[in-house]
């Protein structure tokens, strides 16, 4: 398998090609062409722990095809986990951009990035020596989960170089946007399909007002946007939103409910819309583009790189995209290979549809309920930009469902004759739509709810 660098220079990156951060950006030709900075690193476990993500791009593809395993830290990780991290993964050395940030005590050699300049040779690694990337799984809580991916799988779902469009030869290439950050596994794959194609790629910080991004995404010409639903929920109620005209949406990370992608074809009318089921450890598993939630029914069971079976009610993985394993004694997969996502599905007129995770049920008199189902039903208000739903305690039932609405107009909220519409049509909506122990008992309105670093809908908190 060649390395990322060698992959980089056989696309070809024109002139104006690269990755463009908040006041910085870096030229995939400087990229591509290297110095050989990641040499002195061969056959080592390297962390890559980087203040920006300009610096993590640099490091992955000076250190691809160099070094046994490469550790790549997502932002949030916290600095508590680090020796963990280190022995979990056998680091041997650090790569960073801001080694001030660093702890004192972690007792390994630091190596600094430096600005990439000259030289053009590619080193690549013997076949038994292929580099080993350690991703970490999103929503872990304690300490981080580490799963062991190669570059040949994480570009399995990529389409050769350059991926030049509907136009055909000498047509532009697609110029990339991600809400995600590429330090975790969905901004990951973006950032790859920019390298693998040669592509621009313009690249989101969680602290950067949502207007200031648009104007970049608009100033650099984007075609080719990516994020999940909570971020393209946030993107449609923002007055801004037409500032991007894209030819290519996608979202994943998240349910994609019909209530989101009805909103996206109405924004944009003309762009190929787009929902992808991936995960850290399954990988990219496949995509749907027919404009509806979930997916064909014949996707499970049959053939392809990617086969799917539903065990009860449980959607299982398995594909060479994935992940070969965890870093520890836990085991990734059954014994045929499947990963089971723990994501639970239910086919309804020959389609399967995502109703929640198996680990996120709630109990109401021992009847089961999926908080996403029910949000995907507030959802379709059209009244509603985002729900969540949990569980409250009864002494009764031993629990209730409750949902927290956030409106696409806040005016409407803090006023008590439209909250009390508001709320009674939601319920009109949620008893019409579904079992009645299901629908809300309760519900408030919230001026946002929070997302994680990942971009999905906070779950965790209070």
């Amino acid at each position: 398998m060649p390395s990322l660098r060698a992959r980089l220079i056989a696309a070809c990156p024109p002139a104006g090609a690269r990755l463009v951060a908040p006041g910085a950006s870096l030229e995939l030709a400087a990229l591509a062409a290297g110095d050989g900075a990641g040499a002195e690193l061969a056959g080592r476990s390297v962390l890559v722990r980087t203040a920006t993500q300009l610096g993590a791009a640099q490091a992955l593809v000076e250190l691809d095809g160099r070094a046994r395993r490469l550790v790549l830290c997502p932002p949030d990780l916290a600095a508590e986990h680090l020796p963990y991290v280190v022995g979990e993964a056998g680091v041997e050395a650090v790569v960073t951009d801001a080694p001030q940030r660093l702890p004192a005590d972690l007792g390994l050699p630091v190596h600094s990035l430096r600005a990439p300049a000259g030289g053009a040779d590619v080193v690549e690694p013997p076949g038994e020596a292929a580099t080993e990337w350690l991703l970490f799984t999103s929503g872990t809580t304690g300490k981080p989960k580490l799963v062991i991916h190669r570059l040949a799988g994480l570009t399995g779902a990529i389409a050769a170089p350059p991926p030049s469009g509907e136009g055909g030869a000498g047509a532009r290439r697609p110029v990339w946007a991600t809400f995600y950050d590429i330090r975790r596994y969905g901004g990951l794959q973006v950032l790859l399909r920019a390298l693998v194609g040669g592509c621009a790629l313009a690249l989101s910080e969680a602290a950067e007002p949502l207007a200031d991004r648009l104007a970049r995404f608009a100033a650099l010409g984007v075609t080719h946007v990516t994020g999940t639903p909570s971020h393209w929920r946030l993107l449609l109620m923002h007055p801004q939103a037409g500032m991007i005209a894209p030819a290519y949406v996608r979202l994943s990370g998240e349910i994609a409910d019909q209530a989101v992608l009805d909103r996206l074809r109405a924004t944009f009318p003309d762009a190929r819309i787009v929902h992808a089921y991936a995960s850290t450890e399954a990988g990219v598993g496949f995509e749907v583009d027919d404009g509806l939630e979930g997916f064909p029914e014949h996707f499970v069971g049959g053939d392809g790189p990617v086969a799917l079976k539903v065990v009860d009610g449980s959607l299982r993985i398995r594909s060479a995209r994935a992940a070969t394993g965890y870093a520890g004694p836990t085991a990734l997969t059954d014994d045929e290979g499947f990963f089971d996502t723990d994501d639970m599905v239910e086919l309804k007129d020959r389609r399967w549809r995502f109703v929640g995770r198996r680990s996120g049920v709630i109990n109401v008199g021992g009847l089961k309920v999926h908080p996403e189902e029910v949000e995907a039903v507030i959802n379709r208000h059209p009244a509603v930009r985002v729900c969540r739903v949990r569980a409250r305690r009864s002494p009764i039932t031993g629990s209730l469902v409750s949902a927290e609405v956030a409106l696409d107009d806040p005016a409407q909220a803090g006023s008590p004759e439209l909250e009390a519409a508001l709320r009674d049509s939601i319920f009109e909506l949620c008893r019409a739509s579904l079992p009645p122990h299901k629908a809300p008992a309760m519900l408030r309105f919230v001026s946002d709810l929070q997302m994680t670093p990942g971009g999905k809908l906070e779950r965790t908190n209070g």
